[in-house]
């Protein structure tokens, strides 16, 4: 529990136990460590499967793996093995809440699932995170990001327009979604058991996650019956909420209600857009929202980017640059809010990942260092569960646990 005691942010002194792998599982974790819990992630034998995640990789460390799990202690276990099981049950005896994301059925079979788990351990936190829930029709079912965006209404309303091939978001947001609403429901039921004493479970799903993402279009289809398609960067509700080309690359404007639309027509010197009845609401504006744009677009391709924000801004109107991902890493909002921090990996060296996006005023949290190596902590991890150097020797030597030195 010494490292748990270095840490800061308001989870310090909350222990979590993570046997979560590619992506939904370990964002849960990695918020939670951010947050100041200690995070002991415990891995397969042959390591997490986005290990393997590669191109690219820095000095044969894969950077998915790396990004999904700094600031997490690691251990490599053979749950296959009974005395694997074993450490995993002694590591729950200080533990707060377990994250897990394996296909339905598995924990159960290795004599860990919760209904188990909580007769031994009534205090515990137990998350599932699964493609659909651990119940309902397609409990059984696998999941992965894209099924998910297909099955929740995403691909639907994600493309250029009408007629297009269905497409899916450009990050896996189901994944990430899901991890963050894990953390918020670990949460919770944390602070439940703070008051109560009582652990839950904990279960939500890709699927569920990619449902959150359709408030509007779920509001608009079930007031009208009509599903919504795909608008491109256009906003189902308002106009003009969009992105326009300019003379040399691209800005979304977000003039949404009446004050800022009319701050936009002052700005980019068209006043008498005011008077025509086709825009003179946001209701009319969306009924012809393609006259609207087709009116406003050769007007933005008469001037650069900077030019155009440099007016935006100084006319009230919301606008911004469309970034690549290594601009947005450069941009000075990016680092003041600190989401682009650095951290000391024992391979790597000083590398770059992406820091908390909740701040805190009096519990600051942070990165608290790097991805693990694969049993990076195996040794110190069951040195503080109470084994004796000559137990982890044997353990380490019959292959239950794998240490590799940092």
């Amino acid at each position: 529990m010494a490292e748990a005691m270095k840490r800061s942010g308001p989870l310090a002194g909350m222990r979590v136990i993570e046997l979560a792998h590619i992506m939904a599982g370990p964002v849960c974790g990695l918020m939670l460590a951010d947050m100041g819990a200690e995070v002991i992630k415990v891995e397969k034998m042959e390591g997490d499967d986005t290990r393997r995640t590669v191109p690219p990789a820095l000095e044969g460390e894969s950077a998915a793996y790396m990004m999904m799990n700094r600031g997490k202690r690691g251990i490599s276990l053979d749950l296959k093995d009974p005395d694997g099981v074993a450490v995993l049950r002694r590591l729950l005896k200080g533990a707060d809440a377990l994250i897990e994301n394996y296909r339905g059925g598995t924990m159960e079979r290795l004599g860990i699932g919760y209904e188990t788990l909580k007769v031994e351990y009534p205090e515990l936190v137990y998350c599932s995170l699964s493609g659909f829930g651990r119940t309902g029709p397609y409990a059984d079912r696998a999941g992965f990001d894209l099924v998910a965006q297909g099955m929740s209404g995403l691909m639907s309303v994600t493309g250029e327009g009408p007629g297009r091939p269905p497409m899916k978001c450009g990050p896996p947001v189901t994944d990430i979604t899901a991890g963050i609403l894990a953390a918020m429901g670990v949460l919770a039921a944390y602070a439940n058991r703070l008051r109560t004493g009582k652990g839950q479970a904990v279960d939500t799903s890709l699927f569920e996650a990619g449902i959150t993402h359709t408030y509007w279009q779920s509001a608009i289809a079930m007031a009208t019956g009509i599903a919504p398609g795909p608008m491109g960067s256009a906003h189902p509700l308002n106009a003009p909420y969009e992105a326009f080309e300019t003379a040399d690359g691209w800005i979304t404007i977000g003039a949404a209600n009446q004050t800022n639309w009319l701050r936009l027509l002052k700005t980019i010197g068209a006043d008498g857009l005011a008077e025509d009845p086709r825009f003179a609401a946001n209701r009319d504006r969306m009924a012809n929202r393609h006259e609207l744009a087709a009116t406003l677009a050769p007007i933005f391709r008469t001037h650069s980017s900077a030019e155009w924000l440099a007016r935006l801004e100084a006319g009230g109107v919301p606008a911004g640059p469309v970034l690549d991902v290594n601009a947005m890493h450069r941009d000075p909002q990016a680092l003041a809010r600190e989401m682009v921090v650095e951290v000391d990996h024992p391979r790597v060296g000083r590398m770059k990942t992406l820091g908390l996006p909740v701040k805190f005023s009096e519990t600051p949290g942070r990165v608290h260092g790097p991805a693990p190596l694969l049993g990076e902590h195996s040794r110190a991890i069951l040195a503080e569960a109470g084994y004796a150097p000559a137990e982890i020797d044997a353990l380490i030597a019959r292959g239950v646990v794998r240490e590799t030195a940092a």
